[in-house]
């Protein structure tokens, strides 16, 4: 199950990223992190631009919203998702819980 944590911030969660992967996309769960297959290679930063994109497109928000707060080097991730252009609302908070959970139903 994917741990959703929520800090004064936004809303926290772990990935697991799979680089040099043949396809880009969401597969599911890793342990209990979202598993993101990435084409791009971990070097130079590209793994983490890319996954910042998928997870922004697969979440509808915009890449600003989104930061890697640890793992920056490592296959799993700590990610933040703050709000935009409104205040931390528990509705936001409800709606970005239910589109994380459908991402990790995937198989």
């Amino acid at each position: 199950m994917l741990t959703i944590k929520e800090t004064p911030e936004g809303l926290t969660f772990s990935i697991y990223v799979q680089p040099r992967a043949s396809k880009v996309a969401i597969v599911g769960l890793h342990a209990d992190a979202l598993k993101i297959k990435l084409t791009a290679p971990p070097a130079e930063g590209a793994a983490n631009k890319q996954c910042i994109q998928v997870l922004a497109k697969a979440l509808d928000l915009p890449k600003s919203a989104l930061t890697i707060t640890a793992g920056q080097t490592s296959r799993t991730k700590q990610i933040l998702v703050k709000p935009f252009g409104g205040p931390l609302t528990p509705e936001w908070l409800k709606a970005l819980k239910d589109r994380l959970k459908a991402l990790a139903q995937k198989t």
